[in-house]
């Protein structure tokens, strides 16, 4: 999907309610690092698949691997962030590794779905998940999803913010 932000709102919904155990900032962002290659090659106009190695399971892992690795030691800047969006931030080096590699494989997986050149299970070629969800729903879905991601960030940032202010009170 060269949209990068559609696979933000199922992403949401999948880690904001389980934030302890998962790294929200690392599951979104391995969605824009593993949609760079579409990005380069459409604006390279490169005689390569729009989808290829990235949005493979393996190579698509490796980079949600290679993301929470890199990011780790800047931990206390995505947690400025984090907090800004008033979301806690508990970052754990195996929570960010589990995070990327998840998120790369739940970008691809959905992506499959849409894009007949992917192979997902490379180094198998061919696509078996091409088309088994209609091309109108999968984006139906990734669009009403924004709905309930962003009241469940309402719900996980207002509770945030109260027991802030419940432990100031003690």
């Amino acid at each position: 999907m060269p949209f990068t932000p559609f696979h933000f709102g199922p992403c949401a919904c999948i880690a904001l309610p389980i934030q302890r155990r998962m790294d929200l900032a690392i599951f979104l962002g391995v969605n824009v690092a593993i949609d760079i290659e579409p990005g380069i090659v459409m604006v390279c106009n490169l005689n390569y698949p729009l989808h290829g190695y990235a949005h493979t399971l393996l190579i698509g892992g490796i980079i949600g691997l290679g993301l929470a690795v890199a990011a780790y030691p800047f931990r206390w800047i995505i947690e400025k962030g984090m907090n800004r969006c008033r979301l806690p931030y508990a970052p754990t080096f195996a929570k960010m590794v589990l995070s990327g590699v998840i998120g790369a494989w739940l970008h691809v997986l959905l992506d499959a779905t849409l894009y007949p050149e992917m192979h997902p299970f490379f180094p198998f070629r061919g696509n078996p998940l091409f088309n088994t969800v209609p091309f109108l729903a999968v984006y139906a879905v990734c669009a009403i999803s924004f709905v309930p991601a962003l009241i469940i960030y309402s719900h996980v940032a207002s509770n945030a913010v109260n027991q802030v202010s419940d432990c100031s009170r003690q």
